[in-house]
């Protein structure tokens, strides 16, 4: 069942635990986010209001006890885009309480798809499809999927993978 719209807002309003995504795109063609990639590629100030709903869904999340986390991975050299979600995005995320990991792939391969996706309380899973060029293509909900092969993939990532801050540094 492909998501879209009010449908797909509710996962994230409405999860009771945990919402965790396993991030693996080089670079995320965003409609959104094309005129503020195109500010950080010129160099220009961050806004201070760059990404200030997904602040308020993690903050509001947080606030409730649940948990907003990921895994981002890279390879050297880094993307445009990841350089710019390093510098813009991934801080203030980080500052409303979402735990982002870096996994830096450049020499290994500790068995992960190439696919990215949401896991949901460890029990409802959204591929996130894209195209090459980072373009998504559609949200696509997976009925009756093997749980214990995105655990352990969620495990892995979260086992290889260093806290933000320690990889920025």
């Amino acid at each position: 069942m492909l998501l879209d719209g009010d449908v797909w807002a509710a996962y994230f309003r409405d999860f009771r635990r945990s919402a965790w995504r396993l991030e693996v795109q080089p670079t995320y063609t965003m409609p959104a986010e094309a005129g503020s990639l195109a500010r950080f590629l010129r160099g220009e100030p961050k806004p201070d209001d760059h990404n200030t709903k997904w602040h308020v869904t993690v903050q509001a999340a947080s606030d409730a006890g649940k948990t907003f986390g990921r895994v981002r991975v890279v390879r050297q050299p880094l993307t445009d885009y990841q350089r710019y979600q390093f510098a813009w995005g991934i801080p203030g995320n980080i500052e409303a309480g979402e735990d982002i990991r870096v996994l830096d792939l450049t020499d290994r391969d500790p068995g992960l798809p190439d696919q990215d996706f949401w896991l949901f309380d460890e029990t409802t899973v959204v591929h996130l499809n894209y195209r090459p060029d980072g373009t998504q293509i559609n949200r696509e909900l997976i009925e009756s999927p093997d749980l214990g092969k995105y655990l352990g993939w969620r495990n892995v990532a979260l086992e290889n993978a260093v806290p933000f801050g320690e990889y920025r540094a």
